[in-house]
């Protein structure tokens, strides 16, 4: 089945812009990318949109469809209506390029800022041992495409512009759950993430995970955990004994 669709697309750049109406042909199977590209052949071919390979795998084609966070490449064109007005504009959290495109170099940036992973000392590369129940819960975290939807949801940042000098972002708070759970990782990263990443700022409002297309449960299996590591680091009586008594015997 072929129908014609109507596409409301965001068109400008660092100076402004605005939604512009497209009557564009659609056709059974296809996904928002599909028809996008139509549109650049047909009649739009200065419209700008990064994407990549068009399987949902490299994050690339993020963008916002009807206002919420997706990838074009993964959003079928069977959700909506043939008389609905498809509104794909811009990942609102970060600054405009041209069009479809913004610059997400704030994540880059947020990634440098988290060291690397620490293995022990005394081993040495090729000596890395660890049972497959102790890196189970840490490896759903490697499923991240980097697509940063989760970063274009979150209303800390998408919100609060003043905010991005403190605020990691879920994508970059996972990143540091990750390696403080796993198993040969020995740096201490529970004061970092708050003190550092702005994880005290979240409030565990799960949009991130609602937008992630690996279905990677964010807040429940990263953020929510480091939290608690960060409260019984500060709270729990018994641990503030242990630091009490370690430091006097030091």
């Amino acid at each position: 089945m072929s129908y014609t669709g109507t596409f409301r697309i965001w068109r400008g750049d660092t100076d402004g812009g605005a939604l512009t109406d497209f009557e564009v042909e659609v056709n059974e199977g296809e996904v928002v990318l599909d028809v996008l590209h139509r549109l650049q052949a047909t009649q739009a071919p200065d419209l700008a949109v990064r994407w990549n390979c068009k399987a949902g795998k490299c994050g690339s084609c993020s963008a916002e469809i009807n206002g919420k966070p997706r990838l074009l490449c993964m959003t079928r064109m069977s959700v909506f209506e043939p008389g609905d007005v498809v509104t794909v504009t811009p990942m609102r959290t970060f600054p405009v390029i041209r069009d479809l495109v913004t610059d997400v170099s704030f994540n880059y940036a947020k990634a440098r800022e988290i060291p690397s992973f620490t293995p022990p000392a005394e081993l040495a590369p090729g000596e890395y041992r660890m049972a497959q129940v102790d890196v189970e819960r840490s490896q759903e975290f490697r499923k991240c495409i980097e697509c940063y939807l989760c970063q274009d949801t979150c209303h800390v940042v998408r919100d609060h512009e003043e905010n991005k000098d403190s605020f990691a972002g879920p994508r970059f708070l996972m990143r540091v759950a990750e390696l403080e759970m796993h198993p040969l990782d020995v740096a201490d990263r529970v004061p970092a993430a708050q003190e550092e990443h702005g994880l005290g700022q979240c409030n565990i409002t799960k949009c991130c995970t609602d937008v992630c297309p690996e279905g990677i449960k964010i807040t429940d299996n990263a953020l929510i955990p480091m939290k608690e590591r960060v409260a019984d680091r500060r709270y729990d009586p018994l641990v503030w004994l242990g630091r009490t008594i370690s430091r006097r015997r030091g």
